[in-house]
């Protein structure tokens, strides 16, 4: 086998060898020995054995994992991709046996295995794609679905949508791309970058795979062959955003069991077997824990399986006992074909399905990926990606013949409305899918096109979208100059402008009469603000600190109180179900409308601009917005992490929790500005550095450079590489 390993001056690998196959086992032989430890955690959360060796905290996600069939589902997958697509199966094959390989070396060099006492394991040929689902089985956020119900259990049916991702400052991620003849070269640049949880090691890989099939350049998921989202091949380039689309579901099931101690599950045709089983999830110096998974014609049950007569104890499973139940969804929940349903009778009770797409067809995508390091022009890129499943995706793609691709992917089920909007009842058959899945929009591109989340191009396929600052500050930018090239667009990724501010502005420029002369003074700063959420900026720090104290008196508002208690659903949705962070997200929204009357809403901003100036006087901004990655073993050394510019309605994307904490666990995962006409020309960047080693001189180099907004040169010349020997 004929591989080479060079390594640009940022430690990135360059991979040469003769054929798909080789260079997809040299992709995984690379990464296992750059990042051993994070695949090694990916594929245990993939599989739900993480709380085996760090502890309970984890044991929630390790039952959710086991109840949804992650595992089961790739298996199936992988299996349906061997008979539909042989090559790309065994392309996969040969990815996984290149991490077997290089998982023993990896793993010496990685401490955190004997911190953990961790050894490595062995990676099937379909772990990859169950480390996709695991990475992906959230991001449609169906748990939105459960925040909804409470929504109108305790405020109404009116007002459902109020916490709409439309008027919260929900992240996201941006993408454009500009035509030829709006750029300095005459050829289209394609950039941007995708805003997600930031770990470390972080969750974006810069790779170049080269062989005489291709040479393609561009950021990989570690643990997925390919390069799914993001590719530069030299005539054709691609990138990704979120599309927003809604292709979950959550059913009501009732459940009963039989004396036998089977599951039976009503659905529109009456009560049907829901086979079941249990597992057990070891658990890091506890007791084992036995989690029941139950799968019904919809989908597993991952709310409440435990709950049944009969059901196996689960301790520690973050459910907390409760009872989805107990706690009536209101609506038409109950109602099948129009009628009542009786409360659960003797052996019954109820519980919450999730049905996906890939569970359903037993296809992910994955052909999609080897076909789309073969892509020559647009039309190429076209093609594969009509075999793309999850997530759905907005995609941009140019080639340097013109071509241009703006278009969604991915597969989004046709069925009732309601279903995109709360739980459903099973048994009614108004909320059974279609056969075959929705058409997805595409649309022409003319000098440029934003992709950032907003409503648009995908609103035929969601329900809640990003707000529209990112796509409209985007455009803005892009419109105001007709010489693009790679460094002028690389400065739009900097933009700290903050379009969200507009709304709490108006209201603190409304509270000018009866406030103390302190708070005047932070009234009158805070209406001279430039909007830019710069790092060293005192002011940007003023504004978040009254923003802060508006957000916390109107979660505290007599109007929320029935959502202050806890939901009854497990703790690993409490993200998507806590009154505080909604109603700072929705701060736009709640300030004007929603069950506040607006003469509360006034007196709030009042008594947030003196609680402010009362106080210490706010640091900068960058002094409390400091990052905050998600790390399977925390380091005790990183207990200080730098401070942050932007903001989440900024297009320099850095979130946070307003009025709850200012750190930032959510921002841009990778930056990227493909050149169609010069390939070395392009720049890219991930938030640490291309090794997970600590230690290793590249395992945080490339930090400095992404807190300034800014890009590492890509290098194609293989005689400014170097050959890594042996």
């Amino acid at each position: 086998m004929s591989i080479e390993v060079y390594r640009d001056a940022w430690g990135v690998p360059h991979l040469r060898a003769a054929g798909p196959e080789e260079l997809a086992f040299a992709q995984g032989r690379v990464t296992a020995r750059d990042r051993a430890w994070q695949l090694e955690v990916e594929r245990h959360r993939a599989q739900g054995t993480t709380a085996a060796f760090l502890g309970a905290a984890e044991l929630g996600w390790d039952a959710f994992v086991r109840r949804a069939r992650l595992a089961d589902t790739a298996r199936r997958c992988f299996a349906r991709l061997e008979e539909s697509d042989a090559p790309a199966a065994a392309w996969v094959r040969a990815y996984v046996d290149g991490i077997n390989d290089g998982l023993a070396e990896g793993a010496e060099r990685a401490p955190e295995f004997a911190a953990t006492g961790l050894a490595p394991g062995r990676w099937e040929p379909w772990t990859p794609l169950a480390v996709w689902l695991s990475t992906h089985i959230l991001f449609a956020g169906f748990p939105t679905k459960l925040w909804r119900e409470q929504v109108a259990r305790g405020l109404g049916e009116e007002w459902t949508e109020l916490f709409a991702a439309d008027g919260p400052g929900t992240a996201g991620s941006n993408g454009w791309v500009v035509a030829g003849e709006r750029t300095a070269s005459g050829a289209p640049l394609v950039a941007g970058d995708p805003h997600r949880f930031i770990e470390a090691p972080g969750v974006y890989q810069q790779i170049r795979l080269a062989c005489p099939a291709y040479d393609v350049v561009g950021l990989a998921v570690p643990g997925v062959p390919g390069l799914a989202h993001f590719g530069h091949a030299g005539p054709v380039a691609w990138a990704i955003t979120n599309a927003m689309a809604d292709y979950q579901d959550l059913y009501r099931e009732r459940l009963r069991r039989l004396p036998d101690g089977s599951v039976e599950a009503l659905g529109p045709d009456g009560w049907r077997p829901a086979p079941a089983h249990r597992e057990t999830v070891t658990v890091l110096d506890g007791e084992p824990v036995t989690v029941e998974v139950i799968e019904t014609d919809r989908g597993p049950v991952i709310i409440g399986a435990e709950d049944g007569p009969g059901a196996a104890g689960t301790g520690g499973s973050g459910t907390g006992g409760d009872r989805p139940g107990d706690a009536r969804p209101a609506g038409d929940g109950g109602a099948p074909r129009g009628g009542t349903l009786a409360p659960p009778g003797p052996g019954e009770w109820e519980a919450v399905s999730l049905r996906y797409p890939p569970r359903v067809t037993g296809e992910l995508g994955f052909s999609a990926l080897p076909a789309l390091l073969r892509a020559r022009t647009v039309d190429d890129v076209d093609a594969a990606l009509d075999r793309w499943v999850e997530p759905v995706n907005v995609v941009q793609a140019a080639d340097t013949r013109g071509g241009l691709l703006h278009r969604v992917a991915g597969h989004v089920p046709v069925r009732d409305r309601r279903n995109s909007l709360r739980l459903v009842p099973a048994w009614d058959p108004a909320h059974v899918w279609a056969p075959g899945p929705a058409p997805l929009p595409r649309a022409e591109v003319r000098g440029h096109a934003v992709m950032a989340n907003a409503r648009g191009l995908a609103a035929p396929l969601g329900v809640e979208f990003a707000p529209p600052h990112r796509a409209a500050r985007i455009d803005a930018l892009l419109s105001a100059s007709d010489d693009w090239t790679p460094e002028a667009t690389a400065a739009v990724h900097r933009d700290t402008d903050t379009p969200s501010a507009a709304r709490l502005l108006e209201a603190v420029r409304r509270a000018g009469e009866g406030l103390s002369p302190g708070a005047s003074a932070v009234r009158d700063r805070l209406l001279a603000w430039d909007r830019r959420m710069e790092a060293d900026s005192t002011d940007a720090g003023l504004y978040a600190a009254v923003r802060g104290a508006v957000v916390r008196r109107l979660a505290a508002h007599e109007a929320f109180a029935a959502l202050r208690e806890p939901a009854p659903y497990p703790e690993l949705f409490r993200p998507w179900l806590a009154l505080g962070p909604r109603v700072g997200l929705a701060l736009e929204t709640l300030l004007v409308s929603g069950p506040v009357p607006p003469a509360d809403v006034d007196r709030i901003v009042r008594e947030a601009l003196t609680e402010v100036a009362a106080g210490e006087p706010p640091a900068a901004w960058g002094a409390t917005h400091r990052l905050a990655p998600w790390q399977a073993l925390p380091d005790p050394d990183d207990a200080v992490w730098p401070g942050l510019g932007g903001d989440h309605d900024c297009v320099f994307s850095t979130s946070s929790v307003p009025g709850y904490t200012d750190r930032s666990a959510r921002a841009s995962a990778a930056r990227y500005v493909w050149d169609l006409a010069d390939r070395e020309r392009s720049g890219w960047i991930v938030p640490f550095g291309a090794s997970g080693v600590p230690g290793d001189p590249h395992h945080r180099d490339q930090l400095p450079l992404w807190l300034r907004g800014e890009l590492a040169p890509v290098t194609t010349d293989w005689n400014h590489l170097t050959k890594e020997q042996g």
